[in-house]
Parts: C-alpha cells; structure tokens; sequence
C-alpha cells in the first residue's frame, strides 16, 4: 500500500519514483490529498479538518481510520505516473514543485526570492528565515524541507548576496543578514 498526497512536493515525487519503479506489479494507494478529516471542536462542536496536502501531517490516529479506504491503482495512473516520472529524471532539475497541473521541474534559484524577503539588514538567524519561509510557502502546497533552504542560503552566501556571522550550514548558531 502507498500513501502519499499530491500537495507536497517530496510525496508526490516519492509516489511518482516509487510508481515508475513497481512498474506492473499491483498495489493500492491511499491518496490524501484534499481529504477533511471529522474533528470535534473545542466544546464537543463536530466538523471537518482542513483539506490535507500530505500523509505527513495527518496525525497517527487519523491515519488509522484511513484503513479500508485504499484503492487499487488504475493503469492509467501508473502510466501517467510513469510518464511524468520519466520526464521529471529527464529533466534532471535540482528542485521539483507541485504546481496546479502536477510535479515540475524548477531551478536551485527558485526560491531564493522568498528566502531573500526574509532577510533584513539586521542580523536575524538563519533558522527564522528558513522556518518564515517555509510557513509563507506551505499554502497552498508544501514545497520544501528546511535543508534544502539551508542549502539555498549558503549559496546566497557563497555568491555574496547575503552576510553571514558564522558558519551559514549552523542554521540555530548563524545569523544572516543583506550586505550595505
């Protein structure tokens, strides 16, 4: 069984990879994506979760009532599936995002935009642009982990482009700031 949603990038790239390398052999899949999860409110008011993007966000005893609803995968899935995995390793891009029409492809650039609006000219530490821009990149999809944003940081750094004090891979110790 594969669990997976389509609104985060890592999931939808593992199921695409995971889909490609299966080939024929049959499976189910759990696809939460958009799934409202029933929730009880505060005052024992019942009502539904938010839509939800990743299997990894959805707590433990949630996922357990999501036994039962696996479904086998269709063929024209895992030939999409495939289709687009293949294009995806053709491509060979550093990143891949989830977009409205599916995984693409996207440059080591593409978001140094939203790291660099986090930073000032004043000294802010590095794990607080990166936990900013995760939290300002998460709607409506997730894109990426923290260590590929440090990774886009020391870059920045590397090209001068931002100033470090300290070692820019320490994101709780480092503090970055834009140069004068």
């Amino acid at each position: 069984m594969v669990w997976f949603g389509r609104h985060s990038a890592h999931e939808h790239a593992f199921f695409l990879a995971l889909v490609d390398r299966l080939g024929d052999r049959p499976y189910d899949i759990i696809d939460v994506t958009g799934l409202r999860m029933p929730i009880i409110r505060p005052g024992g008011e019942p009502a539904l979760s938010p839509p939800q993007k990743a299997v990894s966000l959805i707590a433990e005893e949630d996922l357990i009532k999501l036994f039962g609803t696996e479904r086998a995968i269709t063929s024209q899935e895992r030939d999409d599936a495939t289709r687009r995995w293949r294009k995806l390793k053709f491509e060979n891009a550093p990143f891949r995002i989830v977009t409205d029409t599916g995984l693409v492809s996207a440059p080591a650039e593409v978001f140094d935009g939203l790291l660099m609006e986090r930073v000032t000219k004043d000294w802010r530490k590095v794990a607080r642009v990166i936990a900013e821009t995760m939290g300002h990149n998460m709607e409506p999809y997730i894109q990426v982990g923290d260590l590929m944003l440090l990774t886009r940081i020391v870059a920045l750094v590397e090209q001068g482009k931002l100033m470090a004090h300290g070692d820019p891979w320490s994101m709780r110790r480092c503090e970055v700031r834009l140069p004068d």
